[in-house]
């Protein structure tokens, strides 16, 4: 359709949104379907936050608040970085957004002109290389393996480096693979970017409090000091709070940086929904006993979706670090043929002969940038996941 913005020929739809929304069709038409494609813990959101909401309207906290954030949310942002991340910011060095991915979006649309090249180790969240292409960039992938456990290496790193490259983006814990970088992982990181002062680190840390066993999280400003000044670090109450619906995300970095994005945020959203700030007051400064409770649950979880998929034939279900997700190849299946008569060639067909054989529904790996591999997110109970082991324990079975 000629009306239509040429920048829509380079972006793809989401395929975790695509997946459950396939899934809710079928359940809508009676299918008995396992849903495990959507990154949203399944626990509700804590009382004292959801109280100190209700608070805030009562308080009548309900007129527009300034773009970049009401100032207790952003002092309570720039304690929780001091307090969990050894990290000195100024509250006017932080901005909040709708979202994480406000956060993201904005800062490609603050920094990026035609031909920068941002580089995203892969696998990858599916917005990365798509909100670069709507900001003119140009996504460089870099290449990581189930032998590396799905984390970027110094030497790829390097290799991706061009003049043109403006960003790198880390994810750690990863969606998809739920790959965490360890201190030592990311000094090396850190010091091929030493090496290269005009490349920047956008850095997500959304699944910052999902680390399991006895990892200990670190962000790459934490480690090499020297980075702070061209480094934007991204989190969010999202997940660690099960406040997805809520819709705040925030950030910290140089001010001219913030400044910039809180531009483009006052002439797009302008602020985020004053009651969710007032609420992600509470669960930045509040209580914390509610993320490690729900910590230990999510690394039971982890243990049984692995265990059970290492079970399945042709399957090989690496461990993460953290995160709700886990990355398994399929590779072991691909050239069977599935109940449908059909041959699996890819990590997609494989997702679709499952989801039509057992009714459950993952997403395939070739979304994310690396395949034959799947994705499945352990974001819900234990019971609802042995059941779904089950059924693809029988589907790899029958091929």
């Amino acid at each position: 359709m000629a009306f239509l913005a040429d920048v829509l020929s380079r972006v793809k739809p989401s395929a975790t949104i695509a997946v459950t929304q396939k899934a809710r069709e079928l359940k809508a038409k009676g299918r008995d379907v396992i849903s495990l494609g959507a990154g949203e813990p399944d626990f509700d959101t804590p009382d004292n936050i959801k109280n100190a909401a209700i608070e805030a309207i009562r308080r009548g906290e309900t007129k527009y608040p300034p773009v970049s954030g009401i100032v207790p949310l952003r002092e309570a942002i720039a304690k929780k970085f001091k307090r969990e991340n050894n990290l000195d910011y100024k509250p006017e060095q932080t901005i909040v957004g709708t979202g994480g991915k406000q956060i993201l979006f904005n800062a490609f649309m603050a920094t990026l002109n035609p031909g920068d090249e941002v580089i995203i180790p892969t696998p990858y969240w599916v917005s990365y290389p798509e909100m670069v292409a709507i900001c003119g960039g140009t996504p460089v992938f870099a290449p990581t393996t189930i032998e590396t456990s799905f984390k970027l290496t110094a030497q790829a790193l390097e290799k991706a480096i061009t003049p043109k490259t403006k960003w790198l983006v880390m994810n750690s814990p990863s969606n998809p693979s739920g790959a965490a970088y360890t201190r030592d992982e990311l000094r090396a990181i850190a010091d091929v970017l030493m090496k290269h002062p005009h490349v920047w680190t956008l850095t997500d840390d959304m699944y910052e409090h999902l680390t399991y066993g006895d990892f200990v999280f670190t962000t790459i400003a934490e480690v090499e000091p020297g980075l702070y000044d061209r480094t934007l670090t991204m989190n969010g109450v999202s997940k660690a709070y099960a406040m997805t619906g809520w819709r705040i995300g925030y950030a910290a970095g140089p001010i001219q940086l913030i400044k910039a994005m809180d531009m483009i945020q006052g002439q797009q959203t302008s602020g985020a929904c004053t009651i969710a700030q007032w609420a992600s007051v509470e669960a930045l400064n509040g209580p914390q006993d509610f993320v490690h409770r729900n910590k230990a649950i999510f690394q039971a979880r982890r243990d049984l979706v692995v265990s059970m998929l290492n079970q399945a034939r042709g399957i090989n279900c690496p461990v993460p670090e953290g995160a709700f997700y886990v990355y398994p190849s399929c590779a072991g299946v691909i050239g069977k043929k599935g109940p449908s008569g059909k041959a699996i060639e890819t990590d997609e067909d494989f997702v679709s002969e499952l989801l039509e054989a057992e009714g459950v529904a993952v997403v395939h790996g070739s979304a994310f940038g690396l395949g034959p591999n799947f994705r499945i997110s352990y974001a819900a109970s234990e019971k609802t996941l042995e059941e779904a082991c089950i059924r693809i324990q029988r589907f790899t079975n029958s091929l």
